[in-house]
């Protein structure tokens, strides 16, 4: 092969590796099962994939099983144990340190500090949030981007894809957005539609999975949240049942995206940096 498809090919068995991970996270992952996934050496897996993704693979499954563990505090009732061992940890106390380590709080404290995601109240508008509402000109983007379908909660998988392919092709790592097509408490979990997707200026080179998709340049409102994604749809309530109705504009004719302003492999839940953006009709 030449080196630009050893890169490729390097990519496509690494992003096999996401793929199972995402979906066996309550598996023993180790380095041998993973790297006979991707048909490499397990004495050469551990470092081929850090440079392919940026975190180790503890790392990945790590996060990946937290961030499952907060959406499942932020949506059920099921006792802290089970969630715990859902996560990999032998022990209440072991999955408490560890979730305050990354979210701030311990792991019941997070499930009571106001349920995050309650029930929207019988009388609209009722309840605000804190956020601040900006409305701006969004100039538009281009995107590298993967398909996504299922739990809006499972999408960090399909960035990973598309990062693997990034850095699989040389490309530059730019700004990373997604988009969302439904609202995930009116559409059935596995029919939700996303896409999943890094802007740059390069040529994006041929693949089965990856293409071209376009944010057109609008007006948007937007809201800058910190803090974990799983508490992303406070936003969104904020937006449409506080802000929208009373603000004087009327929703455009694109789905709602976000952008993503720092990376979670590098920072702990409490700092992520997430621009919510809801397009409206009218002049830039």
């Amino acid at each position: 092969m030449t080196k630009p498809e050893t890169r490729m090919d390097y990519g496509r068995r690494i992003a096999r590796v996401a793929d199972h991970i995402a979906a066996n996270l309550d598996e023993n992952l180790t380095v041998e099962n993973l790297a006979a996934v991707a048909f490499f050496s397990p004495f050469h897996f551990h470092r081929i994939y850090r440079e392919a993704t940026g975190e180790t693979l503890a790392d990945t499954v790590r996060r990946l099983r937290l961030h499952r563990a907060a959406v499942e505090l932020t949506r059920e009732e099921a006792p802290l144990e089970r969630i715990a061992r859902r996560a990999g940890y032998g022990t209440l106390a072991a999955f408490s340190r560890a979730f305050a380590a990354d979210y701030g709080v311990p792991p019941g404290a997070y499930r009571l500090r106001g349920k995050l995601l309650p029930p929207a109240p019988k009388k609209p508008y009722a309840v605000k949030a804190d956020y601040h509402v900006t409305v701006a000109p969004f100039e538009g983007v281009l995107l590298a981007a993967i398909e996504h379908r299922g739990d809006y909660q499972a999408v960090g998988n399909s960035f990973a894809k598309v990062q693997i392919f990034f850095a699989a092709s040389g490309l530059p790592f730019m700004r990373s957005f997604g988009i969302y097509f439904d609202d995930p408490e009116s559409v059935p979990e596995s029919e939700l539609r996303a896409e999943a997707g890094l802007a740059t200026n390069a040529n994006i080179p041929a693949h089965a999975k990856i293409r071209e998709v376009k944010i057109p340049a609008s007006l948007c409102a937007s809201i800058l949240h910190k803090g974990p994604y799983a508490e992303l749809e406070r936003v969104y309530r904020h937006l449409f049942r506080d802000w929208l109705p009373t603000s004087g504009y009327e929703a455009g004719d694109f789905p709602c995206f976000e952008e993503y302003l720092n990376d979670p492999r590098e920072l702990p839940p409490t700092e992520w940096l997430t621009r919510v953006n809801l397009p409206l009709k009218g002049d830039l």
